[in-house]
């Protein structure tokens, strides 16, 4: 302080006018210019504070003499606000010459030559004296003093009067708990641990900290309901009142729920003395004293959680004449803007806060009473001593009462329910009676229940809460009920003051919850409320929202009344209340716990819980707390909201009803200091965590007395408290007592070193102990090196973790060994045993802890003699060279069998190579790190200890399958990484000499040295001294300045090394790695997959080729480099392929380079990635055909990435493969490409798609195109082709000889293909879709195809024809001869009907000879013949007179008759056949003399239509195939297809599947068909036939001589009529194909038919028959030789011990399916030897089965000798990887097609990766994604799936368990082959619909599930009929797709409908087939949604039941052919 503030110290006066002045400094310089004219104000304010600026100008001034100082000093009060108890002082003090002389005298002295100027004139009106103003200032301070006196002796008359007037009661209070946002401790505990009672006002003041901050004089006090806000609030204005806060001034106190009601908008000073209190008189005066001395004013608000928010966007008040809503001044006040520097407070309940409080405003939690304080309240409650000794007795004695007193509104009620029980009641019996709160308030107002008016108060609390009101007026309340509520202090009365000069009386009920009470009371007593609508009331509100301005809610503790009146107990009450019966009673409260037990049923959060759990409590209800207890969480959590006791309280009542553990976590919970003591004795809890700051010493001590009493705890966690070492002795005392602890946490404690060992001390107690958590405490050196030497000492520590402030033990607990509880008797035999358990590992990670050089030698003394060290972690330390070096070489007697790490220890360069040298005898260690500086090195001589255990049991098991497994090489290898080092050329010798030769280094496996600067010569050196490393493996030296001299000086060593077969060089990015092969046994034990397979020699498999690898990128490839590239590479031995990599490659460069690559006989790839080739690139590819006869295929892609594909020398020569897609080829380029192409031999295939060709290219490429040579395909898709190109292709086909099929697509995905053949064909087809014909277009369209002779199949898909323009295009089709099929899909097909199609058919030129009608699927098929043989006009009329027509259809019929005279077929699908439909059928077919094929399928077809078709169908006597399936007639339906059957003695094929066909209908089918002796098909699959049914087959069978092919599944025929049938079949001599599968034949059908059967049968299906060993057996025995057998499904039978066993040759079986049949290892063997005695085995299904890895062994020995297998399916075994990696082996010994599905094994991720990566044929999803063909037309057109091309082979998706055939499974991918199939290529299967079935019928596979088997197998294979519940898995036959919950998904439409992938789906007891996703327009009544095709087509109108099937599937799920369906 300044010399003049210390002169003056006494007044003060100085610094006030000093610090008043500064704000002023502009004016003080007038003033000084003013008064010192003379003086230089520059020299006077050189002072750097303006402070002292200003005390130097006031020297200067009062230098002047006094007469200038007194004219200042008046200048000052007049001119500026002064206060006035500042002006007062300064005019009668500093106006006097002898007050200042003295005092100023030293001051004056330093200020020298300054002297007043006598003469100086100054104008009076500036500097002259107003005494009027100066009376004017008395007299508002006098004005501002009556107001405050005023202010205070109102309200201390306020809380004199009675207490039931205005205010709360106040004639006594008890303080609750008060905390401090974060203060551990309450405000009082000190004085409470020092006197052992509650103080009474003391911790009030501490409320308000008069030397605060402006910035923090806002106090929030945070209570729940009930614990005192609001009577605190009127505590303090009433000891305000009586002179006890005599810091504050004023104490103003406003309740937020009257402020509501304030609607006008108010200034501070309206809302002061309009509102609260108006003053007398001069309110401006007292305002502005308010202002000057806002930091002694107090603001109260009262209940800020019930304002309601201003929602307005209007800015907050900057002044004080801007008018706002109250709440917006509040939020003024607080943050300064009004009254700056006042003090405010605010209550409210816990809850999201309003922004406008500031961040720093205090907070103070309101935790209510402890034990102390309620006896202490009790005791001012009972003035009489006996009734306060019972009253005392009942609560000490009551637990429940106890904790509900806690709350101190609670503990009043329940003080004045013990007034009334006590003088009546028997000791200890009062309490019994208030279990609840519910039941406390019933017992208060119980002697008040028989008033008339008490329910009059609930109907006036209800329609409050329902509107958001607390206050009521006169005209709310009807008289009588208010004089009631007065008089019994319910309601309390009070003035409301809503603005000037509006003041009414309003009433509210005593407390917010008792009007809740009275609401709960009116719901369920009163009949006016609707028993349905109480759940309405049942809510769990929650705080964390904030209130709007539209009304409050006001609901908290109505649910809880509801369920507390919901008692049995309260029953009576309510009964008497309502004057009803209890029955009614009973009704109302059961509604009210039926909805506690809704919310219970929920997944609960938080606070919700908590409100829960005290709803549930007040219910009484023993099975809603079992419902609530047991629906909790496994895992309990609450964050950041308070909790006080008697929350945790009912959370602990409810644990007490759970049987299973639960975990508890508090994180960042503000809680009671006593609140732990509440879970006493709650077993249930099994972890306990509490994470807060506010956790002090009075918490831990609470804990400590609660944990012994917790059985079931397993984990204590106190985390981030402030306990010291008081509150943790009283924990560390009561832990020792807690053997039971698993884990412990005292993380972030601020616990230092005494504290840390005290907490050690307790270890020994802990026998279960697992870890323990100290990290983030204070921890010197010195005791962490204590806490080491514990480790070692104590038995059960296995680790210890340190790094920097983390520190945690783990232990392994203790566990009494076999050996120790035996007797004497076995103590010699076990001995090892004992000694073996003693052997325990310990870790040490001591990270970043500070130790130094001095500290290593005392911890090497700590740990010698100490358990083994598994691993010694002592990186980030400061240990440098010589404490690294005492480490290594103590590492030996240290006992570290695993890592020791010393990274970040300030190792020097020096100091690397002695390290080296050291580690030499560290013959156990397996991992070293050290670094160089900020540097890594890390030095790895052996596998992991988890890794190594592992390989220990892998080899063992190889041991015993591999007895020729070498084991001369060491099973642990070194890894050493020293990169970042330094090292120069001139280290490498040196190096290399530590790192070879002998000793423990000598196993080097890998070497990294990236990151140094050895540069070329150190490179070059180095590749000389590799032979000295041993067994190297990989070699990196990235990152070391090379250039391309060093990458040819590693080109030479990739040639010439033997053990290099990767040599990867990033020249720009200086990436450099070389890499070995791994020939070691642990390798192979290890499970890593060797390049060159070491197990292949082991296994008796011939030696694999392994190729080399060479890779140079980013080097720039010019003409010299490459011939110097080619020159290194010569010598490389072969094979090899070669990546090259540059930013640019000219022409010149890349023909150099195909020159230079025609020299390398061992290349067999070269690829160029990444590389901008010129556009004249594909043409110079071009000649490499010609002058290469090795290339065998050529890819060029967007001119950037280049492969070519070499064959070797001994291969034969095969097809060349041309692909140049995104080249940018233009018409110009296509004359020089076909002529260089021309030159060459044929090619397979010749990509040009996402070109430049055009139309115009595509001209000319049509003209060139027959001196090409292509074998194969043309592909032209994204060639910006319109539809005059098209016309151009249809008019080049005559032209094109050998084209067999041409498809286009000009949508968006512009697909174009031309499919070729080797010869010239007879038979083309021409595929148009979305090409949009417009009339002149069919004109040029219909002579292309007529000119096209060899045009045989002309389809169009939706391509714009309308039914006018295709009558014009069947009437304009000629041809000389031949055949011709037109096959249409268009949308309007489906809405025409069957009669207009027909009639449309009848307007071609030629013979129809094929008709087929799909109307679901928009299609119309027209097979026609030419020239058109015209019928005798006579023969015509002869059948039109046997035909009962109308006239009007006399002409379509006789059209009819003369162009379908030679119909040979007839197929309707899916269509509804109306009345004329079927009549005009009726007499077409009656004329159809040659039809032989009819198939009516899927359709809607009534009994009326029936009858036509079974009449006209009776003349058709040549009728070869008849397929009615899948129609579902009914009883009437099939007497009339029976009808059909009668005479047909021609029929070879029928099918009557799916139409629900039963043992009265078989027996009329089977003497339908004793006629029918040429049938060689009977399909009567999936119907309804039983024993008896069987039993009429059996017998019609013999019958049928050349029956050939029988299908029964899925029927429900058992034991009896299986025997029966089987007898039967040895008579069918001619039987080639028999399924019986899903019938519950079981062993004696199968012993009989082993006995019975077939000669010739070639397939036998009987999946899912039930079937046992001995059954098996029989067929085995049966089947064993046969020569004719070629398919064999016995999947889904019990085949476990009984599994089928040969011992001849079966020379033509391809297909084996075991699916699901049991079968584990003990039968791999036989199986092995079955699979040998099959050489034509094409197909075997293993899946679902037990087969591990001894099976996969098995298998694998036999794959090399499988020639034909082509797929193994092994989904869903027990497979580990190891038996996965020997399954590569076998596939890697015999090159072709063949693919092993292994999804669903226990086989790691990652592993099954590389496993596929290696051996691409190894399946491991569930959808096959194996190596696809060239892209074809199936790319872009669905139909094309069925295609095949040479070497090329289906990839099925995986079949489901009980798919009978390879048909039941959809093909997906093709697969390329190996070797050319050695089928002749087949031509282009017909389209759906044209004469073949484009599928088969559904297989039996999807037939429903039989009631005999189990809900689970029915489940696992066939689908759940519900959708799977929570941990249940969707069967592996179901691949759902994702739809709309709810919505319908019709069938698709369209071509594509019949080729989508296939997808089972169970709906209603019946699995579908699922053919994919399509888009159908709304139309005739069907939902345009996303639909689902199933099975086969269905037909119009009702869907089956599957279509409403609701879908739920996430969203990865896919569809069968790969793709989202979502997609």
């Amino acid at each position: 302080m300044d010399l003049v503030s210390l002169q003056l110290g006494t007044s003060n006066l100085w610094s006030c006018l000093v610090t008043l002045l500064s704000k002023h400094s502009e004016w003080l310089n007038a003033k000084v210019k003013f008064f010192l004219p003379s003086m230089d104000l520059g020299s006077s304010n050189k002072a750097p504070d303006p402070e002292q600026r200003v005390i130097q100008q006031l020297c200067r001034l009062h230098a002047r003499g006094l007469e200038t100082w007194e004219a200042f000093i008046h200048c000052v009060c007049m001119e500026l606000e002064v206060p006035l108890e500042l002006e007062v002082p300064l005019l009668s003090v500093w106006g006097h010459i002898d007050g200042f002389s003295s005092e100023l005298g030293a001051v004056e002295e330093s200020c020298p030559g300054s002297q007043p100027h006598h003469d100086l004139k100054r104008p009076h009106q500036s500097c002259g004296s107003s005494p009027r103003r100066k009376q004017c200032k008395m007299q508002q301070l006098e004005l501002a003093r009556q107001y405050l006196q005023f202010l205070r002796t109102s309200t201390q008359q306020r809380y004199d009067s009675e207490p039931t007037k205005s205010a709360p009661p106040l004639s006594f209070h008890v303080n609750p708990i008060l905390q401090r946002s974060g203060v551990t401790a309450p405000l009082d505990v000190h004085e409470e641990a020092a006197t052992g009672a509650a103080k009474a006002d003391d911790d009030i003041w501490d409320l308000f900290n008069t030397k605060a901050e402006k910035s923090r004089r806002v106090v929030m006090v945070l209570g729940t309901a009930g614990m005192g806000k609001t009577t605190l609030a009127h505590r303090l204005c009433q000891q305000w009142a009586d002179g006890q806060l005599d810091h504050f001034e004023a104490v103003f106190l406003f309740e937020f729920r009257q402020l509501n009601l304030i609607t006008d908008l108010l200034t501070l000073p309206q809302l002061l003395f309009d509102v609260h209190l108006s003053p007398r008189s001069g309110a401006d005066a007292v305002f502005q004293y308010l202002e000057e001395n806002a930091h002694r004013v107090l603001f109260i608000f009262d209940g800020l959680d019930e304002a309601l928010l201003s929602c307005s966007t209007r800015k907050k008040p900057k002044d004080l004449d801007a008018p706002s809503l109250p709440f917006d001044l509040f939020s003024g006040l607080c943050d300064g803007t009004l009254l700056p520097g006042c003090w405010v407070m605010a209550t409210s309940r816990p809850g999201k806060l309003p922004s406008c409080l500031p961040v720093d405003a205090v907070r103070v939690l309101m935790w209510g009473f402890d034990k102390l304080r309620v006896e202490e309240y009790v005791r001012c409650f009972f003035r009489d001593e006996s009734l306060q000794a019972a009253a005392l007795a009942e609560v000490r004695a009551s637990g429940h009462l106890g904790s509900m007193c806690a709350v101190p509104a609670l503990c009043r009620v329940a003080c004045l329910c013990l007034q009334q029980l006590l003088p009546e009641a028997s000791s200890g019996r009062a309490a019994a009676l208030l279990p609840t709160v519910t039941q406390l308030y019933v017992q208060m107002v119980l002697p008040l229940s028989q008033h008339s008016c008490f329910l009059g108060l609930g109907e006036v609390a209800l329609r409050g809460l329902e509107s958001g009101k607390v206050i009521f007026y006169v005209k709310d309340i009807p008289p009588a009920v208010m004089a009631f509520g007065a008089a019994h202090n319910l309601l309390t009365s009070f003035w409301i003051h809503r603005g000037p000069g509006h003041q009414e009386t309003g009433y509210a009920f005593a407390h917010l919850s008792l009007q809740e009470f009275f609401a709960a009371l009116q719901l369920l007593a009163s009949p006016k409320v609707d028993r349905k609508k109480l759940s309405h009331y049942i809510t769990l509100h929650s705080h964390w929202v904030l209130r709007t301005n539209s009304r409050l809610s006001l609901l908290d503790h109505l649910p809880t009344f509801l369920a507390g009146l919901a008692s049995h107990t309260c029953r009576p009450f309510l009964s008497r209340l309502a004057q009803q019966a209890e029955s009614w009673v009973g009704a109302r409260q059961a509604a009210v716990v039926q909805a506690l037990g809704k919310l219970a049923a929920r997944r609960l959060r938080g606070p919700k819980v908590i409100k829960l759990c005290h709803c549930v409590c007040e219910t009484e209800e023993k099975e809603l707390a079992q419902l609530t207890a047991q629906r909790l969480d496994h895992r309990l959590s609450f964050y950041n909201f308070p909790l006080t006791y008697v929350d945790l309280a009912a959370l602990a009542k409810i644990l007490g009803f759970r049987d299973a553990p639960i975990h508890l976590d508090f994180d960042g919970c503000p809680l009671e200091p006593h609140c732990p003591e509440a879970l006493l004795d709650c077993g249930q809890v099994e972890n306990l965590s509490f994470k807060s700051r506010k956790c002090g010493d009075a918490f831990a001590e609470a804990l400590s007395r609660t944990l012994p009493t917790m059985k079931g705890l397993q984990k204590l966690g106190l985390t981030g408290s402030k306990i010291t070492a008081k509150g943790l002795s009283h924990l560390v005392q009561v832990v020792a007592l807690c053997p039971q602890l698993e884990e412990i946490s005292l993380q972030n404690n601020q616990l230092k070193d005494q504290e840390v060992l005290s907490v050690m001390s307790v270890l020994p107690h802990l026998q279960r102990l697992q870890e323990l958590n100290l990290s983030h405490n204070i921890i010197s050196v010195s005791t962490l090196l204590s806490l080491v030497k514990t480790a070692v000492l104590c038995p059960t520590i296995r680790m210890l973790q340190a790094r920097d402030e983390e520190l945690v033990f783990f232990l392994s607990p203790y566990t009494e060994t076999t050996a120790e509880r035996q007797g004497a008797s076995n103590l010699q035999e076990n001995a090892s045993q004992r000694e073996e358990a003693q052997i325990r590992l310990l870790t040490l990670r001591l990270r970043e802890c500070h130790l130094q050089v001095q500290d290593v030698e005392t911890l090497v003394a700590l740990l010698q003699g100490g358990p083994y060290l598994q691993e010694v972690d002592l990186a980030g330390n400061k240990l440098e060279d010589e404490g690294c070096r005492l480490m290594v070489e103590a590492a030996a007697q240290l006992h570290i069998i695993q890592k020791l790490d010393l990274s970040d220890n300030r190792l020097s360069t020096s100091g690397v190579c002695s390290v080296l040298s050291a580690a030499r005898t560290c013959s156990a260690l397996a991992d070293l790190h050290i670094s160089l500086l900020d540097k890594t090195a890390i030095l790895t001589f052996a596998q992991g200890l988890e890794e190594e255990e592992g390989t220990q049991k892998r080899a063992t098991f190889l041991d015993s399958i591999l007895p020729q497994m070498p084991s001369e090489l060491p099973l642990n290898s070194i890894r050493i990484r020293l990169t970042h080092c330094g090292f120069e050329a001139k280290h490498v010798e040196q190096l290399c000499k530590a790192l070879g030769g002998s000793g423990h280094l000598g196993r080097l496996c890998e070497l990294d040295l990236s990151g140094n600067a050895l540069g070329d010569e150190g490179v070059t050196l180095l590749a000389q001294l590799l032979p000295g490393l041993g067994t190297l493996q990989s070699l990196k030296l990235s990152e070391n300045g090379l250039s391309l001299n060093a990458v040819f000086s590693l080109i030479q060593l990739f040639s010439t090394s033997q053990w290099i077969f990767h040599l990867d060089i990033s020249l720009k990015s200086q990436s450099f790695l070389l890499r070995g092969t791994r020939r070691h046994r642990d390798a192979l034990a290890g499970g890593a997959l060797p390049d060159c397979p070491a197990g292949a020699q082991v296994l008796g498999f011939s030696q694999c080729c392994i190729p080399k690898s060479f890779c140079l990128k980013e080097c720039q490839l010019e003409p010299p480099t490459l011939t110097r590239l080619c020159g290194a590479l010569e010598k490389c031995p072969g094979p090899l392929e070669v990546e090259l990599s540059c930013e640019v490659l000219s022409d010149q460069s890349l023909e150099s380079l195909l020159h230079w690559s025609l020299q390398l006989p061992q290349l067999t790839l070269l690829q160029l990635s990444e590389t901008a080739l010129s556009s004249r690139s594909p043409l110079i590819l071009a000649k490499i055909f010609s002058l290469c006869p090795r290339v065998q295929k050529v890819e060029l892609r967007s001119l950037h990435c280049l492969s070519l594909h070499f064959r070797s020398s001994d291969e034969p020569e095969g097809v060349f493969c041309g692909r140049f897609p995104g080249c940018h080829l233009l018409q110009e380029h296509v004359e020089p490409l076909c002529w260089l192409l021309k030159e060459c031999a044929p090619i397979h295939h010749l990509d040009l798609s996402a070109n430049l060709l055009g139309d115009d290219g595509l001209r000319s490429l049509l003209e060139l195109l027959p001196q090409v040579s292509v074998s194969g395909s043309l592909h032209l898709s994204h060639n910006s082709i319109s539809l005059e190109g098209v016309l151009y292709l249809v008019e080049a086909l005559p032209a094109c000889p050998r084209i067999r099929e041409a498809s286009v697509n000009l949508n968006s995905k512009q697909s174009f293909w031309i499919h070729f053949s080797r010869s010239e064909e007879a038979e083309k087809t021409l595929w148009l879709s979305e090409c949009t014909f417009s009339p002149e277009h069919i004109l040029r369209l219909a002579t292309g195809v007529s000119q096209a002779l060899q045009l045989t199949e002309l389809i169009l898909t939706r391509c714009g024809l309308d039914l006018e323009q295709l009558t014009i295009l069947l009437s304009l089709l000629r041809r000389p001869a031949g055949r011709l099929d037109l096959r249409v899909e268009e949308p309007w097909v489906d809405r025409v009907g069957v009669l207009t199609l027909l009639t449309t058919s009848a307007q071609t030129s030629g013979n129809i000879t094929e008709i087929s009608i799909s109307e679901t699927q928009q299609k119309l098929c027209v097979q026609l013949e030419f020239p058109c043989l015209e019928e005798n006009p006579e023969a015509v009329a002869f059948r039109l007179a046997h035909c009962d027509i109308g006239t009007h259809q006399n002409l379509l019929v006789t059209k009819l008759m003369k162009t379908c005279a030679r119909l040979r077929k007839l197929s309707l699908s899916q269509v509804n056949l109306c009345s004329a439909s079927s009549q005009l059928l009726q007499h077409l077919l009656l004329s159809l003399s040659e039809l032989k094929k009819f198939w009516l399928t899927f359709s809607r077809v009534n009994i009326e239509s029936l009858h036509h078709l079974a009449s006209g169908l009776s003349s058709c006597h040549h009728l070869e195939e008849l397929d009615l399936s899948n129609n579902q007639f009914d009883e009437e339906g099939t007497k009339e297809l029976v009808g059909i059957l009668v005479g047909k003695c021609k029929l070879k094929k029928l099918d009557l599947s799916r139409n629900g066909i039963g043992d009265n209908s078989c027996h009329r089918l089977s003497e339908a068909l004793r006629g029918a002796t040429s049938l060689e098909e009977l399909g009567l699959s999936h119907n309804k036939i039983g024993d008896a049914g069987a039993q009429n087959l059996a017998i019609l069978l013999p019958e049928l001589p050349e029956l050939r092919k029988l299908d029964l599944t899925a029927n429900s025929i058992g034991p009896t009529g299986g025997v029966q049938l089987a007898e039967s079949l040895s008579r069918c001599r001619r039987l080639e194909e028999l399924r019986l599968g899903r019938n519950a034949l079981r062993d004696p059908t199968a012993q009989v038919l082993a006995q019975r059967l077939p000669q010739k049968l070639k397939v036998l299906c009987l999946p899912s028959s039930h079937l046992g060993p001995e059954g098996a057996l029989s067929l085995g025995q049966a089947l064993d030789g046969c020569p004719q057998v070629e398919e064999i499904s016995l999947a889904e039978n019990g085949l476990s011990r009984g599994l089928p066993r040969f011992s001849k040759v079966l020379p033509l079986l391809r297909q084996l399916d075991l699916t699901s049949c049991k079968i584990d290892d003990q039968a791999a063997a036989p199986l092995a030897a079955n699979m040998m005695l099959c050489p034509a085995l094409e197909e075997i299904l293993l899946s679902w089965n037990l087969l591990g890895d001894a099976a996969a062994a098995e298998l694998a020995r036999v794959l090399p000798r499988m020639g034909h297998l082509k797929r193994m399916d092994l989904e869903k075994n027990q497979i580990t990887a190891c038996g996965a990696w020997l399954l590569a082996e076998g596939l890697a010994q015999r090159p072709g097609y063949q693919i092993i599905r292994l999804w669903n094994n226990p086989i790691p991720s990652h592993t099954a990766h590389r496993l596929q990566t290696q051996e691409p044929r190894l399946v491991f999803d569930f959808f096959e994604d194996s190596p696809q063909a060239p892209p074809r037309a199936d790319r872009a057109d669905p139909r094309a799936a069925g295609r095949w091309a040479p070497g090329e082979a289906w990839a099925r998706r995986p079949r489901a368990p009980g798919a009978e055939s390879e048909r039941d499974s959809a093909p997906l991918r093709r697969v390329q082959s190996a070797r050319p199939s050695r089928k002749r290529e087949p031509r282009l299967p017909s389209p759906p619909l044209l004469g073949r079935r484009e599928e088969p019928a559904l297989s039996p596979a999807l037939s429903p599930p039989r009631a005999s088997r189990g809900l689970a197998e029915r489940r696992k294979y066939l689908g759940c009929r519900r959708e799977p519940g929570r941990g249940e898995r969707r069967p592996p036959s179901a691949a759902p797709l994702e739809g709309s919950e709810g919505s319908w998904v019709p069938p698709p439409r369209g071509r594509d409908a019949a080729h989508l992938p296939k997808i089972l789906l169970p709906a209603h007891g019946r699995t579908r087939a699922l053919w994919g996703l399509s888009v159908a327009p709304a139309t005739r009544g069907r939902c345009g949604v996303a639909g689902l095709l199933l099975g086969k087509r269905l037909p119009p109108g009702p869907r089956p039941a599957v279509l409403g099937t609701r879908l739920r599937a996430p969203p990865a799920w896919t569809t069968a052919g790969g793709r989202s369906p979502h997609r």
